[in-house]
């Protein structure tokens, strides 16, 4: 499994759609996973740590799942089908281990309410994570090396046959 993070909730800038990116621990890589208005203010109001007067959906759902004396101990989000992804909250509880099916945004939502780790797994990495390409290339830094060592008088003497 590959250990992820929440780094930003906004809107695609293609399609205008609210988007939640998470990212792997080092940031070399990132998912954007399409989500409703709803969860991404649920999981900006979990990134934020902003507290309603009256429990929201997930913070409810954090106090009955702590009330019953279990405790989340991770979310994975596990496969990917037709462009879905599919997650699991894994409780502990005092009889063992439960795992409950979930959206990706409603266990994003609970895993940032009760400090549990988000993970994908292996098989989702695999498709899904796209990779950071660094900044700088080889080839980008050579051209930028002549751009640097070119002068006018260079450019001149290419366009008269010199």
């Amino acid at each position: 499994m590959v250990r992820m993070k929440v780094k930003v909730v906004g809107l695609d800038q293609n399609n205008m759609v609210p988007v939640v990116i998470i990212t792997d621990r080092d940031e070399n890589g990132f998912i954007p996973i399409v989500i409703g208005p709803a969860e991404a203010a649920a999981i900006r109001n979990g990134l934020e740590g902003r507290k309603h007067e009256r429990p929201m959906t997930h913070d409810l759902l954090k106090d009955m799942i702590e009330s019953l004396g279990a405790k989340v101990d991770r979310v994975v989000i596990h496969d990917l089908r037709n462009e879905t992804y599919y997650a699991r909250i894994y409780l502990k509880t005092r009889d063992g281990e439960i795992d409950i099916d979930a959206r990706p945004s409603d266990a994003i939502a609970l895993a940032l309410r009760t400090d549990a780790p988000i993970y994908i797994s292996e098989e989702v990495a695999a498709v899904a994570l796209m990779v950071n390409k660094p900044q700088e290339d080889e080839e980008m830094e050579e051209f930028r090396k002549f751009l640097d060592s070119v002068t006018p008088e260079d450019f001149k003497q290419l366009f008269q046959g010199e």
